[in-house]
């Protein structure tokens, strides 16, 4: 899943509207941003499959401190105690410890069953949905569509760059799911995970736009 993370990290500024766009996108992809740094390290492995799936040529076949269930609870822990440290704000930092624990939720229902509960388990969870390409893309699109729309009226844009650097993420993003779709697969597992590094634009992006709006009355 990849859209999808994003737009529930759009979607959570309806409940969190003082944390920055960025700090809910890091909260959402928060294991997927560990996940390449753990790949160059060699910590994790991930096999490139063509065919594999319907969705994605990836063969995820080791990655339990980035995506096992009780280390996802762990990160959300650090994630939201770091927050709550900083800004003594007990709702967002619940929020963000919920979006991390998400990308898990979420990733269950799409992978093969290849997240483990725990290190060393030989019990791995998920629902498959990625073998098929209707209900993956309804999925994620769903999700993406009604994220942006929560984001769109819990903000207002103070002036063009807020208005339209939205509208360009928004089109990046769509972008890129549509290239990973119907693209080739990866050369490597290096470069799966030099490019997983740049999901930090991304995040980037996210506070560079929330500094170019402000909370709705409605919000």
């Amino acid at each position: 899943m990849f859209i999808g993370h994003f737009g529930v990290g759009f979607g959570a500024k309806a409940v969190a509207s003082k944390v920055s766009l960025g700090s809910l996108f890091i909260a959402a992809q928060f294991i997927d941003l560990l996940w390449p740094t753990f790949l160059l390290l060699g910590v994790e492995t991930v096999r490139i499959v063509p065919g594999a799936t319907v969705v994605t040529p990836l063969v995820f076949e080791h990655y339990p401190i980035s995506h096992s269930l009780i280390a996802v609870l762990g990160w959300a822990v650090l994630v939201g105690g770091i927050h709550f440290a900083l800004k003594r704000k007990r709702i967002a930092a619940f929020v963000l410890g919920t979006l991390v624990i998400s990308h898990w939720a979420l990733d269950a229902i799409v992978h093969q069953p290849d997240l483990p509960l725990f290190p060393g388990t030989a019990t791995f969870v998920g629902l498959n949905v990625w073998s098929s390409l209707p209900a993956t893309v309804a999925i994620e699109g769903t999700l993406f569509a009604f994220g942006v729309w929560l984001y769109c009226r819990a903000t207002t844009p103070n002036d063009a760059t807020g208005r339209w650097g939205l509208v360009a993420l928004v089109v990046f993003l769509t972008g890129v799911y549509a290239g990973n779709l119907l693209g080739a697969p990866p050369p490597s597992t290096e470069a799966i995970a030099w490019l997983g590094q740049l999901q930090w634009l991304l995040v980037l992006w996210g506070y560079w736009i929330d500094k170019h709006r402000h909370v709705s009355a409605n919000a």
